[in-house]
């Protein structure tokens, strides 16, 4: 059982550390690490501050940072006035939707910039351009991706008889 526990911790400290490599905070990792290894409906903070070793505040801090793109939910628990949260069933494909939306914001922005520029702007209008059809178009590509996950989830359950 030590055994299982040390794997389960090392699986949280190195998905804080790919976190933190990519730019994030090493907690929102380690939080999001932890509830997907839970088997329970639901995870409490109190429960993440102790088994994380960490203070109310960074708890907070990850749960708000990784509610927002769907990596997690808060969950309700009747009788009971503190937060809960649980991993999403696929974290990943959440993931996926969340650069998609990062992406459509820059293409957009892209956008505003080339259709505010003067005719006089060539150089910049079309370093704009690029960047707009960019964006676009690994826009369409996460989009064909997202598509294709779904496709690929379907497939596999079906394969396995899961429901979901």
């Amino acid at each position: 059982m030590a055994d299982d526990r040390a794997k389960l911790e090392f699986f949280v400290e190195e998905l804080g550390l790919l976190f933190e490599e990519m730019g994030e905070r090493r907690m929102n990792g380690r939080v999001l690490g932890y509830l997907m290894l839970s088997a329970d409906p639901h995870v409490s903070t109190a429960e993440l501050m102790q088994e994380l070793n960490a203070s109310a505040g960074s708890i907070s801090a990850a749960t708000r940072a990784l509610s927002a793109p769907g990596f997690i939910r808060r969950v309700s628990v009747p009788g009971s006035r503190g937060h809960f949260y649980r991993a999403d069933d696929d974290v990943w494909g959440a993931f996926l939707a969340t650069e998609h939306r990062y992406l459509y914001k820059r293409q957009r922005l892209a956008d505003e910039v080339v259709a505010a520029l003067g005719a006089e702007d060539d150089i910049v209008r079309r370093r704009m351009a690029n960047m707009r059809d960019y964006f676009n178009w690994l826009e369409a590509r996460h989009r064909t991706l997202g598509n294709e996950w779904e496709e690929y989830k379907r497939q596999r359950d079906a394969e396995r008889g899961d429901a979901g």
